[in-house]
């Protein structure tokens, strides 16, 4: 039997038995940075112990089989010897301007009008890119107004393998494969998280999600039907609302603040797909119609771990 987490529903936070949990924001910033780099996703790198932190490092002590799963000890010592540097310096490049669209607006019915799902702003996207957000940057880098960020200021951010806009292929699909299409994704609604395994049950990783509403969660087996880059979405209120389709619709043009994010994995339950989001802070908290949204940052990954043909068990 596939096993998520291994602890009790509802761990929100460090036990009084957890062993070594940090308390500066340096060396929580490590950790979640190692944490994340072995696909142990920490929800958005803060610098600080809350939910999806603490989750990951329970998941990381359970898959490297340390029988002490509350003991933050192996994990440190290893973020320690692994990340040695937590910050980076990063320029605001010309070519990401292409990526911003401060005009883009609010409501489905005016964002139809335009060619993209852009970044508002260069800090949006300079948030997204380091796996953090507005408001960790702003620490990082107090000498600097947010809102006036323009090309060739340079700020710190956290020194983490970048998610790329640039590099998200339009309209790229993934086949099926020999050896990622035997993985399988558990999606437990409950912990919001979703853990990928290989065959023998191997855990592979973990990522914090926003499932469905209760009413419209898929519970039950799927497999993963498709997988593709940067897709349109039909935004429909009734729907998202109600689970039942209106008549009146909008179809929303491609990029990282579409509804979607950037990818989407279509299972086997129709209209229900595994998808990146517009609100990477909120994860974990407001719930989507029936759908499972990962920030984009992990969200991109997953066809690395999963194609068409995996299994796709939903709980």
């Amino acid at each position: 039997m596939l096993l998520t987490l291994g602890v009790h529903a509802q761990d929100t936070g460090p036990k009084e038995d957890a062993t070594g949990v940090p308390k500066d924001q340096g060396t929580i910033l490590q950790l979640q940075i190692f944490l994340d780099k072995h696909l142990f996703g920490p929800g958005k790198l803060d610098g600080a112990v809350g939910e999806f932190t603490y989750k990951a490092v329970v998941n990381y002590n359970y898959a490297t089989g340390h029988r002490d799963i509350y003991n933050w000890q192996h994990v440190l010592a290893a973020a320690a010897k692994e990340v040695p540097v937590m910050y980076a310096s990063f320029k605001i490049r010309p070519d990401l301007m292409q990526h911003i669209n401060p005009e883009l607006p609010e409501k489905p019915e005016e964002q139809v009008k335009f060619p993209a799902m852009a970044y508002r702003s260069i800090v949006e996207l300079v948030a997204e890119r380091f796996h953090t957000d507005e408001t960790f940057l702003a620490k990082l880098n107090p000498d600097k107004k947010m809102e006036s960020l323009k090309v060739g200021d340079s700020v710190v951010v956290p020194n983490i393998r970048s998610f790329r806009i640039e590099e998200v292929k339009p309209l790229a699909s993934y086949k099926a494969d020999p050896v990622l299409s035997k993985n399988t994704i558990v999606i437990d609604t409950t912990e919001r998280i979703a853990v990928v395994y290989g065959p023998g049950e191997k855990f592979l990783a973990a990522f914090p999600i926003t499932p469905g509403k209760p009413e419209f969660i898929p519970v039950g087996n799927w497999s993963v039907k498709t997988i593709l880059n940067t897709p349109t979405f039909r935004y429909d209120k009734q729907f998202l609302e109600a689970g039942v389709r209106g008549e009146e619709a909008y179809q929303l043009p491609p990029g990282p603040n579409s509804p979607v994010g950037i990818i989407w994995c279509g299972i086997s339950k129709s209209g229900i797909g595994l998808h990146g989001t517009a609100s990477p802070r909120t994860i974990g908290r407001s719930r989507s119609a029936g759908c499972v949204r990962f920030a984009n940052w992990d969200a991109i990954r997953l066809p690395t771990l999963i194609r068409p043909g995996s299994p796709v068990i939903v709980r």
